[in-house]
Parts: C-alpha cells; sequence; structure tokens
C-alpha cells in the first residue's frame, strides 16, 4: 500500500510521473505546477496498466490523477469508448466530463460524452452513435443503454469507480457490480472512496486484479487569522457581485482575486479596470520583469487588485493584501490553503471570500473538512449598504482635505464664491454640485436595474439552514438555479407522517415516457428519495405520482421546472372529485426505438463470454409498472402491489 499525507511538501514534477508532452503542455497552460499527493502516487501506477484502490476525499484532486493516465493511453483514430467513468450523480459526471474537456485542450478528435438520467433519450443515443472516446455516467442510465445495445464495451480498455462510497450508500452497487460483468475482463479498473467500507472491498476483491492500493490522508490545514466566508452564486453575474463585495469592504486595502486560466486574469482585469479599479493582472505568460513590476505597484498602492492564477501567485508576500478572493472556486483543497495563505501575514488579520455554484457545494465541504472550520455563508451587500459605506467615505474625505494645514484651499473659495455671486445660488448648491460631479466615477447612489436578480443576490438564508428550504417557503422556484439547489436533500419535515397523496405531470405516453425515467427526474432534479415515490400511472397525454403529501409550494413549483421528454412536468395535487381516465395496460415490447428503424424494442445486453439475457439486479420489469404488476424483488415489492421500492437517480 501506498501512503501519503496532504501537505504542501515538494513533490514531483509532471514530467517526471511519463505523461505525454501534449498533457503536459496542457498542465502549463492551466498553471498545475507540480501535482497533488494522489497524483503522483497514482498516476505511474495507472499509466502501467495496474488496477488501482485509491481512498481519498474529494478536493484532493484525484479526477486529474485518473483522467490524465486515461488520456494518455487513448487511440483517438477509433471513435469506440475505451474508458467508462461511473459516478454517483448527474453533477459529479458533468463535473468530471468538464475536467476531460479541459485536460484534452491539445488532443485532436477527443470526445467526451456524459450520460445520465433526466436528459433525452433521444439525444443521448444520436451522440452514442457519432461517437466517444470517454464515457462518464451514471449507472441507471449506462445500464439502460447497455440494455439497448446502443453502448458497446467490447474496445473499453479502462474503468473508473468514482466515488464508491457514495454509490453503496445510495444503493447503486448491485448496479455497478451488473455493469462490471458487461465489461471486457481484461480491462483495467481503478476504484476511488472516501472511505473503504466491507461492501467496497468486496467490490475491489471481486473485480480487481492485484490491484495497487494507494491512501492519502488530509493533514488539517489551520489558518486561524483569516476569516472565511462563501457566497452562493445566485442572482446575479458573478463580475456584478464581486465588485459589490469590494465596494462594501470597509477594511480592503489590497485583494487577490484568483481565477483559474491566464486567459481569465486579462479579461477580469480589463473588466474591473473599466469600472474605475485599480487592477491588473498576474499570470505564467507575463515576462519575470513585469510580474515585478506588478507586485511592486500592489506593494507601494498603485494598484489595489490583483487577477491571479494559482501558479503565478505562488510565493507573494505583500502585507498590504487585507482580502483574498475565490472568484474559481479551486481544483483541490490544497490549492484553496495556498490561495488564502496570501492574506492574514504579519500577525494581520485577512479575509477570504469564495464564489461557491451550486453544483460546487460539494468542493465547499471538502474544504471545510480538510481546513477543519467552517465557512460563513454571506450574502451580498444591498444598495444601502454600499451608499452608505460611499457616503461615509467621501464625508471623510471632505474632513480630512479641510483638516489639512497644508492644503491651499483660498483660490478654490475664491472660484466657488464667483459662482454664486455671478449666478445669484447659494453656496450649499455649488457645493451640492461639485459633489455630484466629484462622485460621477464611483456613485454615492447606487442604481440596481430591476428583474437582475440582486434582491436575491442580497438575501440571505438563515445560517444552518440549507438554501433549498429558502426555496422552498418563499417561492423563488423560478430563479436560475433553482432546480439544481431542489436537488439537495428535502427537509425532514416535509415526509413526516408518510401520507401519500397523487399528483398529475403534464408527460404522457403520448411523449414517449418511461415511469423510470420519471422516478430519475423526481429524485435526481427534484432531490426526494425513491422510497417516498409511490406509484406511477400513465395515461395518453399525462401521468399520476405519489409523493408525500402537503409538499411545500416552492418544492412544487421547482419539480414543475423538471423537464422529461423536453416537457416540463407542470406538478400539481390531483383533486379529490377528479376524474382519471381507465389505464389500458402496455407493454414494453411495444415501445419503439427510433434508432432501430421503427422495431419493437429488445433488449441486446448479454453478460461478458455468455450469451444468455441477463436482467438488472432489482429493475426485472420497470416497463411492467404500467401494467400494475411485478414479479418478487429483493427490496420486497411483490405481484400485484405497487411500486414503492428504491429509485436510482440519474
Amino acid at each position: 500500500m501506498t501512503e501519503n499525507s496532504f501537505s504542501s511538501a515538494a513533490m514531483a514534477s509532471f514530467g517526471q510521473l511519463g505523461l505525454p508532452t501534449n498533457l503536459l503542455a496542457m498542465l502549463a497552460d492551466v498553471g498545475y505546477e507540480t501535482p497533488s499527493p494522489i497524483q503522483a502516487a497514482c498516476i505511474p501506477h495507472l499509466l502501467a496498466g495496474r488496477d488501482l484502490l485509491g481512498e481519498a476525499q474529494t478536493g484532493t484532486g484525484k479526477t486529474a490523477a485518473f483522467a490524465l493516465p486515461v488520456l494518455a493511453r487513448l487511440d483517438l483514430s477509433s471513435a469506440r469508448p475505451q474508458a467508462l467513468v461511473l459516478t454517483p450523480t448527474r453533477e459529479l459526471a458533468l463535473q468530471v466530463s468538464e475536467a476531460f474537456t479541459k485536460y484534452a485542450r491539445h488532443l485532436q478528435n477527443f470526445h467526451v460524452l456524459p450520460v445520465y438520467g433526466g436528459q433525452s433519450m433521444v439525444v443521448q443515443l444520436r451522440q452514442l452513435a457519432r461517437g466517444a472516446q470517454v464515457i462518464v455516467g451514471t449507472p441507471g442510465r449506462i445500464m439502460d443503454h447497455l440494455e439497448r445495445g446502443s453502448l458497446k464495451l467490447d474496445a473499453l480498455s479502462m474503468l473508473v469507480l468514482d466515488e464508491a462510497d457514495e454509490m453503496l450508500r445510495m444503493g447503486f452497487i448491485e448496479d455497478v457490480e451488473w455493469i462490471l460483468e458487461h465489461t471486457p475482463p481484461t480491462r483495467q479498473t481503478a476504484l476511488f472512496s472516501a472511505t473503504m467500507p466491507t461492501a467496497i472491498r468486496a467490490v475491489a476483491q471481486r473485480h480487481l486484479r492485484k490491484p495497487e492500493e494507494v491512501r492519502i490522508r488530509a493533514a488539517t490545514s489551520t489558518v486561524e487569522k483569516i476569516r472565511q466566508r462563501y457566497w452562493l452564486v445566485r442572482g446575479v453575474d458573478k463580475l456584478d457581485a464581486l465588485t459589490r463585495i469590494l465596494d462594501a469592504e470597509e477594511k480592503l486595502d489590497a485583494a487577490i482575486v484568483f481565477v483559474r486560466t491566464k486567459i481569465g486574469t486579462e479579461g477580469l482585469a480589463d473588466k474591473l479596470a473599466a469600472r474605475g479599479y485599480a487592477a491588473a493582472a498576474l499570470n505564467g505568460d507575463m515576462t519575470q520583469g513585469l510580474r515585478e513590476r506588478v507586485i511592486e505597484q500592489l506593494k507601494n498602492g498603485s494598484l489595489d487588485i490583483v487577477i491571479a492564477t494559482d501558479v503565478a501567485a505562488r510565493g507573494i508576500d505583500v502585507p498590504r493584501i487585507s482580502h483574498v478572493i475565490n472568484y474559481d472556486i479551486p481544483y483541490d483543497t490544497e490549492a484553496y490553503v495556498h490561495r488564502i495563505g496570501r492574506t492574514g501575514r504579519a500577525g494581520r488579520e485577512g479575509v477570504a471570500v469564495l464564489f461557491v455554484a451550486p453544483r460546487e457545494r460539494r468542493m465547499l465541504k471538502s474544504i471545510e473538512h480538510a481546513t477543519r472550520q467552517p465557512i460563513e455563508p454571506i450574502a451580498l451587500p444591498s444598495r444601502e449598504d454600499v451608499s452608505s459605506l460611499r457616503i461615509s467615505q467621501f464625508k471623510q474625505k471632505v474632513l480630512d482635505t479641510l483638516a489639512d494645514q497644508d492644503m491651499v484651499l483660498g483660490f478654490f473659495m475664491n472660484v466657488v464664491e464667483e459662482i454664486v455671486e455671478e449666478n445669484e445660488l447659494s453656496s450649499r448648491e455649488v457645493a451640492a454640485a461639485l459633489a455630484y460631479l466629484v462622485q460621477t466615477g464611483r456613485p454615492l447612489q447606487i442604481e440596481e436595474e430591476e428583474g437582475r436578480g440582486w434582491e436575491q443576490a442580497t438575501a440571505l438564508h438563515p445560517q444552518g439552514k440549507p438554501l433549498r428550504e429558502e426555496i422552498f417557503t418563499t417561492g423563488a422556484a423560478h430563479a436560475r438555479g433553482t432546480r439544481r439547489e431542489a436537488r439537495e436533500a428535502i427537509p425532514a419535515k416535509v415526509f413526516a407522517g408518510g401520507k401519500m397523496q397523487r399528483y398529475r405531470i403534464a408527460v404522457g405516453r403520448d411523449h414517449g415516457v418511461t415511469p423510470k425515467e420519471i422516478v430519475g427526474a423526481i429524485a435526481n432534479e427534484g432531490g426526494i428519495e425513491g422510497r417516498h415515490i409511490g406509484q406511477i400511472d400513465l395515461f395518453n397525454e399525462f401521468s399520476t405520482v405519489e409523493l408525500p403529501a402537503q409538499l411545500p409550494a416552492g418544492l412544487l413549483a421547482a419539480l414543475g421546472h423538471i423537464v422529461v421528454r423536453n416537457r416540463s412536468l407542470d406538478v400539481r395535487p390531483v383533486g379529490e372529485n377528479e376524474a382519471l381516465p381507465v389505464r389500458r395496460p402496455r407493454s414494453t415490447a411495444n415501445i419503439v426505438d427510433p434508432y432501430r428503424d421503427g422495431k419493437p424494442y429488445k433488449s441486446s445486453a448479454k453478460p461478458w463470454e455468455k450469451q444468455t439475457q441477463s436482467k438488472r439486479p432489482g429493475r426485472e420489469q420497470w416497463g411492467g409498472r404500467d401494467a400494475g404488476s411485478h414479479p418478487p424483488r429483493k427490496n420486497g415489492s411483490q405481484d400485484g402491489r405497487p411500486f414503492r421500492g428504491k429509485s436510482r437517480p440519474r
């Protein structure tokens, strides 16, 4: 077993790990200098073709630890799937896909495809037909494609199980093992898990061949003199949020704003300069002389804000840096610790602000775990807060000018008196006009464009209360990003009592929907666990589904905006006296697959090295839910009883 501590100790360079030159060029572009501990430990094993069992927390850089070796070993002349990455959630599938795209920027003809429930099956079938070397997906939807025969894994050379303990917690392990049985036995397998429970080790023993074991222990990083805060990105553009924070921080002396890319430093610096801030970029493309000049300007006060990448900011020691703002969340916890370490020096207190998109909350939790410090949620300062601060600062400037004994004001007093006498004005009117002229570059009165989301961005949900509760109780389900926020676990009080109610949804047989698509969408998009989803009945133009009774209006609105088969669900309770059509049974044999020339649906999935049909664990008759009959199943449902088993969110 290889065991490492997560520390800032010097590591080998990426060039020493055996990666090809095109990937090394990409790493230089994105600012990666040295590998994290898990990357240094895993990449050589994976490049050598060995199976791997890795124990590491989210935020340690494990995505790059398996993505880089995968990219190094791909045959880009073939568009057949050569690597499969299984993730527990669609959010993680998207993040991993984005990471592959970023790392493969110098690779020609590379394609990665995220596959998950809730997305149109027709779209995914079309994308699979075009081909992709890397498939990243959730277990349920991967199984769907294997059964359809739309995903062929005969050319698969590497399989990665990411966050295996999370898949165990969500009830996916049987699905994962089913998928493993349908992959070539010669494949290379890497399993990553934050913890290593017995069930995960059992899976590793059955499906991995003499795996190398890597364990990364995250050392705690204590930054006692830095006040850490985060703003959940919502309502307004990040640039507007950044300027609002810069305007409202009373003790801001100088700040470093961290972004991920070199291009991002230039773009953000230009935008801030256009808004009147003394800002400049700092990145690895700059010459040493220019870099030193920027740092010197930051030291002497000519610059107040530097926009930097992780690499460019290494080694900066400027005592007047009072704030570090993470405009883009870092890729790993070690990078976060290095970033905020630029402030709080020379015995001074520092402030660190982190911008967190809803889908990045997992990284936020990882940062809190690694630093063993809670990060305080904040709302953007209100218009009144910023105006009050600017007025106060303006008044102080006027008083300081009047108190300055060396300031010669006589000439200017004569000018003011001439304006008063020549135009029959009062000195107050002239002073007000002069104040107006002075403040035009930095208005004392803040104007907010209605409908831009400022009301949401400047409202703070009570500390300790998840954002989702605020959404469900205030009915702000139409705001951008609400569906992602609603996917988090629902407050327990919603399910108190266990009483169920039938709800109508605006998608039915005529739209080609299946019960499993409805379950997957509600569980994954709405955050309602499968055990709280009851019987589903399909009708021609709509369907009904049993959910907990008296769902909050905000949650109903969030569910209503979920899209299945290109239609919003538009969820509403079924009235007591509302008449419903009589259901007519429909067999899965009548379902037409548009990619099979109009022929009836037939499963083509076969276990590897077997020529007999293999049924999915606990999923033998998903389509049978239409007819209301089920065979005995592991989760306890029996013939003729409504389906109330575990769902498998896609």
